[in-house]
């Protein structure tokens, strides 16, 4: 059930090429290389979707006529938390100021449906929409901690900004040409209320997160300068898993640990020791030694970081490797992390959903 957000107040962005505040144009080929550069290595350059860590397609029809110009805002600013979709805007410590947002929300909206308005739903039953968010959604949307393969609906930044609305135009309508069928004709519109009212109760399920400090870019680069270089078994030369490097920090070898998601991510949760070099930003990457092993990781958990390493080797550094399995299992299995209060391990698969409270 990939859903959207609710409209604020702001007017709705001009097309791809019109102008916007202040009569200057907005669109054009820069909208195309900010959505190439930061969104196109996970939603894919056509904004068609799933090209790493299952990100959903951001022009499937049913999906754009229930986004307005402000939900497309708001999800590049406050991102997706937890997940490959960091926060981009420059208020979370990301890349884009408010022109840099307008243009790939430009770029999205350029010659394909506008928002429509939606009905608003009537009044549902939490309890009632629980068995059935865990038969029809859940195997693909996971529950209030373990993500799916699908949209986590339990994700905080969408709870916060998906109206009901929203919710239940795609529980109808669907999301044509993925696993997301329409339910309008095998579910009732009392029933569909019912599972809307639940998806809106995971909320109370979310704990609230107080960021860490963000990176200064100037934290120390190399962990255990003077220890001995890990002996890692790589897989294809490219890749090492966690318990390796885990047990090399253990043992205190010689290694630099790079956080390639944006920056409000690693606010989050980081490797103890990562440093921040965000795909989208490798100025660092300049001041790694090429004589000490690199060890890139994302939570994809190889695309962002495979970017990172293939910055690397094109800089002639001959020790860079992608964590294979990414940060969340390595938060997962316990292994050494500085998270904000209020962040969690990822859950193990198959947790139940839990019934929310009677009113």
């Amino acid at each position: 059930m990939a859903v959207a957000i609710p409209a604020c107040t702001r007017a709705a962005t001009p097309a791809a090429g019109t102008s916007g505040a202040g009569g200057q144009a907005v669109g054009g080929p820069q909208a195309e290389i900010s959505y190439a550069g930061l969104c196109a290595p996970c939603h894919g350059k056509d904004g068609q979707g799933y090209a790493a860590d299952h990100a959903p397609s951001l022009v499937n029809p049913t999906f754009l006529e229930s986004a307005t110009d402000d939900f497309l805002r708001r999800s590049i600013v406050t991102g997706r938390p937890g997940t490959s979709m960091g926060a981009y805007g420059k208020a979370m410590g990301g890349p884009l100021d408010d022109r840099g947002i307008e243009r790939i929300v430009s770029f999205l909206r350029a010659g394909r449906s506008s928002a429509r308005a939606l009905p608003t739903p009537g009044p549902g039953d939490a309890r009632r929409g629980a068995p059935i968010y865990a038969q029809l959604c859940q195997p693909c949307h996971g529950d209030a901690k373990t993500r799916g393969e699908a949209v986590h609906l339990a994700n905080t930044e969408f709870l916060k900004q998906a109206s009901d609305a929203f919710i239940r135009h795609a529980i109808v309508y669907g999301r044509p040409g993925t696993k997301m069928m329409p339910f309008a004709n095998s579910l009732s519109a009392s029933i569909i209320d019912d599972v809307v009212a639940f998806v809106r109760g995971l909320a109370n399920t979310q704990p609230q997160v107080d960021l860490l400090p963000e990176p200064t870019g100037t934290e120390p680069l190399v962990l255990n300068p003077k220890g001995k270089d890990p002996g890692f078994k790589t897989r294809e030369g490219r890749f090492v898993g966690v318990e390796q490097v885990n047990a090399a920090l253990a043992a205190r070898r010689r290694m630099i640990i790079i956080d390639a998601r944006p920056p409000s991510e690693w606010r989050r949760v980081h490797i103890t020791g990562a440093v921040s070099i965000p795909y989208h930003d490798l100025k660092r990457l300049a001041e790694v030694p090429d004589d000490v092993w690199a060890i890139a990781y994302c939570a994809c958990p190889h695309h962002l970081s495979g970017d990172v390493v293939n910055a690397l080797i094109q800089r002639g550094h001959k020790q860079a490797l992608v964590l294979d399995e990414g940060i969340n299992e390595w938060h997962r299995r316990g292994y050494p992390v500085i998270a904000a209060k209020g962040v969690r391990p990822p859950a193990n698969e198959g947790a139940p959903v839990p019934l929310p409270p009677k009113p």
